[in-house]
C-alpha cells in the first residue's frame, strides 16, 4: 500500500462541553434514584455518567484520512481516482449544503459541532453518489492532501 504524499488524518472528537453534559446526565440519574437510597444513587451517578460518556465518545470517534490512494471517511473508503474537485466550505456555505442545497444521494459525514466542511465531487459513473460532504476542522489541509494523492495516483 502506497502512502499519500501529503498524509492527512483527523479525528472529529466531541467538544468539551459534551463531557460536562455527560456528567449532568449522570447527576440526573442520581437524583432519579435518590429515593431508593445512597447506594442506588451512587450507581445512577456512575452508570449514567458512563453511558453518556460512551455515547459522546463513540459519536466523536469518527476519522477522516487520506492514505494509500484512498479517502477514508468514517466507514466509507473511496479511491481518489473516483473523486473530482474538492471545495472548501465556510460555515455559512457548509450550513447551506447541509440543508437546502443538499442532495439526498450524497454521502454526508457531518458533525454539527464542526462549522466548516469540504464538498468533494464523485466522478465515478458507476457510483450514484454525486458528492461527499465531510465536516472537518482543517478543510484546506484535507483539500491539499486530496490533490497530492490524486496527482500521485
Amino acid at each position: 500500500m502506497q502512502l499519500s504524499a501529503t498524509p492527512y488524518e483527523e479525528r472529529l472528537t466531541a467538544p468539551r462541553s459534551w463531557w460536562l453534559i455527560s456528567f449532568l446526565v449522570g447527576l440526573s440519574m442520581a437524583l432519579v434514584l435518590l429515593p431508593l437510597g445512597t447506594l442506588p444513587m451512587l450507581g445512577g451517578l456512575a452508570g449514567g455518567t458512563a453511558v453518556a460518556a460512551v455515547a459522546a465518545s463513540s459519536y466523536g470517534s469518527v476519522r477522516i484520512r487520506v492514505v494509500g490512494g484512498s479517502l477514508v471517511a468514517g466507514e466509507a473508503t473511496v479511491p481518489v481516482s473516483a473523486l473530482g474537485g474538492a471545495e472548501v466550505l465556510d460555515p455559512e456555505e457548509a450550513r447551506a449544503w447541509r440543508t437546502h442545497k443538499a442532495d439526498a444521494r450524497a454521502f454526508m459525514l457531518l458533525r454539527a459541532y464542526v462549522p466548516r466542511a469540504v464538498r468533494i465531487e464523485v466522478t465515478d459513473p458507476a457510483d450514484p453518489t454525486p458528492y461527499l460532504y465531510l465536516s472537518t476542522r482543517e478543510p484546506e489541509r484535507l483539500v491539499e492532501a486530496l490533490k497530492a494523492a490524486q496527482a500521485a495516483a
